[in-house]
């Protein structure tokens, strides 16, 4: 998991219209507008970043006994497939741009992996870029 903190000026109306296309020149097409459910879930195909666009909220990483991050417009987050995040409160006008690695497409998983799950995670790539910085190399944390 990576966590970028100001990774956009949250200044302005248009947070979301300069989030967009940062991910997808760094290869993460933006694929969705909404809030982060707040049952505790992970994607087993694909990997996820999640841009704050407005408002702010409180997301629980990892299961139950997860870590909980503060998440507020500008900040984003980079999740590795697998890794387990529910929204545990946030203000009325919490909303994220969600996005996935060229080619890869989500699901939503809310058991325990199994032994399918596990070899999905296990098969991904990770990305070619970062999808906030752009630099090649880098590891999803998987």
């Amino acid at each position: 998991m990576t966590f970028y903190r100001r990774a956009m000026k949250a200044e302005g109306a248009d947070v979301a219209d300069r989030l967009e296309p940062l991910f997808a020149e760094n290869g993460w097409p933006p694929d969705w507008r909404d809030g982060v459910f707040d049952y505790h879930h992970y994607h087993s195909t694909a990997h996820e970043v999640l841009g704050v666009f407005a408002g702010a909220a409180t997301l629980e990483l990892g299961g139950a006994d997860g870590r909980q991050v503060e998440m507020a417009a500008g900040n984003a987050l980079m999740l590795p497939a697998g890794t387990g995040h529910r929204c545990v409160m946030a203000s009325a006008d919490f909303c994220v741009v969600g996005a996935y690695p060229q080619g890869q497409a989500w699901d939503i998983c809310r058991d325990a992996p199994d032994e399918g799950a596990r070899a999905r995670i296990a098969s991904l790539p990770d990305p070619r870029r970062d999808p906030i910085t752009a630099e090649t190399g880098g590891r999803t944390g998987t």
